[in-house]
């Protein structure tokens, strides 16, 4: 059996521009896939984007006993019935870091349950602390060995919970436990990304009762049960940063519909700093054809920085294309990735492409523009990086090829479709066996 992965052929030097209709939410998906296990009532997703993480927690469903039907391309229907079970293979485990957001909802539902650790990008040490402090305030037992075992009482206590770190799937996690737990739950330094309020809200419509929904400080008032319900996941404002930025240094221009434009604040002020401008009217986001693009110094003619941080600020995820965008705007500009210690290790790709970065250290580097970049034979090293190669490869002189596609079809949903479609020549290559 031929076990190599499929690559992308590229050709730079087109502009990508038209329309784009943005896929679901790839970080919302995840954990309202994992919701479901709530209810023993089918749940209904639209706008489920079709991409390899959200297969694989599916995979994981259906080794639970859930009933996974496919009602139209981006709908799925998810029944846990009463026969659901709690034990997630080592397997599912290692291929998608979220199979840790079965804990919650196993937990509140049946008492028990049994992970391996989680697999997925490797972009620096992501802690597992926070969920397992969580829980344990929440009354589960948890030991660890080669696998996690949780164990709780019949229904989970209600309690006031201080996250050390403001995470994302943490804080979804503890959402889904305590939506039945008896008596009050407060999350304390939550994340409030625009998947965990999609998340919350989606709970709320399955009888849960959270508010706090867009803060740092969430209250859940635990019900005795949750119903079945029906729910469009929000459009994925990471997607839309990575095509805006694409379209901006390759001369075009681009017109994305369905825009939530309080997600795209922050992203629309950052994209300034390196002369990528666009408008908002409505839920139709514009991007007009740029001209040469220019790093904005700070007042005072100031090496202006870039860094990210927990919403409501720069998300770690648009990093990786942000650095390549930067490559083509020109003057100096410094990078600063505050969450994660090995996201930058890209960089040596770019540089072997032509681009002038010098790394500083793991968290930092100095970006001076403009660069003309020139093919390469590279690897997808993780889902955004594997992105901003992608970036790369269609503003480069000549053919490129980028391996290991699988990796950006985890978080991308048919970008080689998508991008054919806006003017780049890009083909998938399957192996030869």
């Amino acid at each position: 059996m031929c076990l190599m992965k499929t690559s992308f052929r590229i050709l730079g030097g087109n502009p990508i521009s038209g329309q784009l209709q943005p896929m679901g939410n790839k970080n919302a998906a995840l954990p309202m896939l994992a919701s479901c296990l709530l209810t023993d009532e089918p749940v209904l997703l639209h706008n489920l984007p079709d991409i390899l993480d959200v297969r694989v927690m599916l995979e994981g469903l259906q080794s639970l006993n859930v009933d996974v039907e496919w009602i139209q391309p981006k709908s799925v229907r998810l029944h846990a019935g009463s026969k659901i079970q709690n034990c997630v293979s080592e397997e599912i485990c290692q291929r998608v870091r979220t199979s840790i957001l079965f804990a919650g909802p196993l937990l509140a539902r049946t008492g028990a349950v049994t992970l391996s650790p989680p697999g997925g990008d490797v972009i620096g040490r992501r802690r597992l602390d926070p969920h397992f402090t969580g829980l344990r305030a929440l009354g589960v037992e948890i030991h660890v060995n080669h696998t996690f075992e949780f164990k709780a009482a019949k229904r989970l206590n209600g309690q006031r919970i201080f996250l050390d770190e403001a995470s994302v799937t943490a804080t979804e996690n503890l959402l889904m436990a305590a939506a039945t737990a008896d008596g009050t739950t407060t999350i304390i330094n939550a994340a409030c990304e625009p998947h965990v309020q999609d998340l919350c809200r989606l709970l709320n419509k399955m009888g849960a009762q959270i508010s706090g929904i867009g803060t740092n400080r969430l209250t859940i008032e635990g019900v005795e049960k949750l119903h079945g319900t029906e729910h469009e996941i929000c459009p994925d404002h990471i997607e839309i940063g990575s095509f805006v930025a694409l379209s901006a240094i390759s001369g075009g221009e681009l017109e994305v519909q369905g825009v939530v434009e309080e997600d795209m604040w922050m992203i629309r002020h950052t994209f300034a700093k390196v002369g990528i401008n666009f408008s908002i009217d409505g839920t139709t986001l514009t991007l007009p054809r740029h001209g040469t693009l220019e790093v904005q110094p700070d007042i005072g003619n100031i090496i202006p920085t870039i860094d990210d941080g927990p919403w409501p600020q720069f998300p770690s995820d648009l990093m990786s294309p942000l650095i390549v965008a930067a490559t083509q705007a020109k003057g100096p500009i410094l990078f600063h990735e505050k969450m994660f210690e090995s996201r930058m290790f890209f960089i040596d790709r770019l540089v072997s492409m032509g681009a002038g970065i010098i790394l500083c250290d793991p968290h930092r580097c100095v970006v001076t523009g403009t660069a003309q970049l020139h093919m390469a034979n590279l690897t997808s090293p993780d889902i955004r990086a594997g992105m901003a190669i992608l970036m790369a490869a269609l503003v480069a002189e000549g053919e490129s090829i980028i391996q290991n596609a699988d990796m950006i079809d985890r978080g991308y949903e048919q970008v080689d479709h998508k991008l054919r479609a806006l003017g780049a020549d890009i083909e998938r290559i399957s192996p030869c066996c």
